[in-house]
């Protein structure tokens, strides 16, 4: 990359005074640190959005946020006030001046996104999916998905505190919306818990298991902290990797005083049995790292985990510069004690292209961060490839530029080949796309020619 070199300057975490929007302006501190007052003031849509920041918002961005919502979006909006807030953080404008920054804000492009955003002529990729990563398809219970030889991924619930648009998940995660009616889980959380636990038992060759969903947030402590303890009774398992966006958009929930207490049982555990036990967030730019969230990963690691680790998505108008990334991964590492681990190129979900960026570039941001994090928290750019898995995103074994197509190998079977008696094929090529407008003119024309 051609951009000037980076400079560091050590920035203060603040939390920005919530009290600049109209409809927060008697919100009290104690208000504000309750996780249940967050949820019950979360915004599900324009008239909400409309009840805290009132006129400072022109009606046509409201305008915007209700098309989208009915013309585009495979998410439904729900957004936390901790989030909003991060929004325009320094805001004190007349309305016009406001608006535009908030169209322009990076977490508004992804929490809040308006039908301006999405790709006029390739809104999805012809070769979208609602399970983009297939990860139904390897289910060996309701929600355990086992894609890796050692790794499984268990799904305890299906909704967040927050929706992100780009959702990997938007197939199974959240409510219906216009566009999207939502696969559901059958099963009562306890039976699917149950049926986890056994398929752990009868396969010793698991050792690392990810307990997400949706997000744990969402798990009543009581249900979560049973499993937990019930995982690590079993021998094989050597891994733990609690995920939960909400450390970033509700800190408030893993600061309450049951949550803490529950987690330094678990961790207790953990240590005796010398278990890894980590948690995992989802940061996508600086302004979401304030003060209540560095006050909440230190009290995670405070509790007995190993790790506070972030992963996050590349998203264009977000994160897609080596300045955002790397103010990004600053703040997180040396202000809020949460290690910058991945950032994924956004999924092949539908409605996704104006977010996602092209491979070439996540190779070149890559390239423009090294050198500046201790090696351990530089993060890794990292491609999940539909039916195979992730990959760094230089182990790409063929790269068509003008098609934007992206072929990669791997020398393993999943558990759902392993089932069907499938041999390992080292021969075998598995497909990536880039985003379609950022091809040149000749591949854009290819592609629609395909299409025609």
């Amino acid at each position: 990359m051609t951009t000037p070199p980076y400079q560091y300057r050590r920035t203060v975490l603040v939390e920005p005074d919530w009290r600049r929007f109209p409809g927060w302006r008697q919100v009290t501190p104690t208000e504000w640190r309750d996780p249940q007052w967050q949820r019950l003031h979360s915004v599900r849509g324009a008239v909400q959005l409309r009840r805290v920041l009132g006129p400072l918002l022109l009606d046509h961005a409201y305008a915007e946020l209700t098309a989208d919502t009915e013309q585009f979006a495979t998410m439904p909006i729900l957004v936390t006030p901790q989030l909003l807030n991060t929004m325009v953080p320094s805001a004190q404008l007349e309305a016009a001046a406001f608006t535009e920054a908030f169209l322009a804000d990076p977490l508004r492009r992804y929490l809040l996104p308006m039908a301006r955003d999405r790709d006029p002529q390739w809104p999805s990729h012809p070769y979208a999916q609602r399970d983009s990563l297939h990860e139904t398809e390897m289910w060996v219970v309701e929600g355990l998905t086992h894609r890796y030889p050692t790794k499984v991924l268990a799904e305890l619930v299906a909704t967040c505190p927050q929706y992100c648009g780009h959702c990997t998940r938007m197939d199974l995660v959240g409510t219906s919306t216009p566009q999207v009616a939502k696969a559901r889980l059958t099963l009562r959380p306890r039976d699917r818990q149950e049926q986890m636990l056994d398929y752990l038992k009868r396969t010793p060759a698991v050792r690392d298991v990810v307990v997400s969903g949706g997000d744990l947030a969402n798990v009543p402590w009581p249900r979560l902290e049973s499993f937990l303890l019930r995982l690590l009774e079993l021998p094989s398992v050597r891994d733990i990797r609690l995920a939960s966006k909400a450390l970033v958009g509700l800190p408030q929930h893993w600061l309450q005083g049951e949550v803490l207490a529950g987690l330094e049982r678990v961790a207790k555990v953990a240590a005796r049995r010398a278990v890894n036990l980590a948690l995992h967030t989802h940061a996508n730019h600086a302004q979401s790292v304030t003060p209540l969230v560095a006050q909440a990963a230190r009290a995670a690691l405070d509790a007995g985990l190993r790790d506070v680790r972030n992963q996050g998505v590349l998203l264009a108008g977000v994160n897609d510069t080596p300045e955002q990334l790397l103010d990004l991964c600053f703040a997180l590492h040396g202000e809020a004690n949460v290690l910058p681990y991945y950032f994924y190129l956004c999924d092949l979900v539908p409605g996704s292209e104006h977010w996602r960026i092209p491979l070439h570039r996540a190779q070149r941001l890559q390239e423009a961060i090294m050198g500046y994090l201790p090696g351990y928290a530089t993060p890794r750019m990292v491609c999940d490839v539909p039916d195979l898995g992730k990959r760094w995103v230089h182990q790409v074994a063929e790269y068509d530029r003008e098609r934007g197509i992206s072929y990669w190998t791997k020398s393993y079977r999943t558990a759902a080949e392993s089932r069907a008696g499938a041999e390992a094929d080292p021969g075998r090529r598995y497909a990536y796309y880039d985003p379609i407008h950022s091809l040149a003119e000749a591949g854009q024309r290819w592609w629609r020619l395909r299409q025609s």
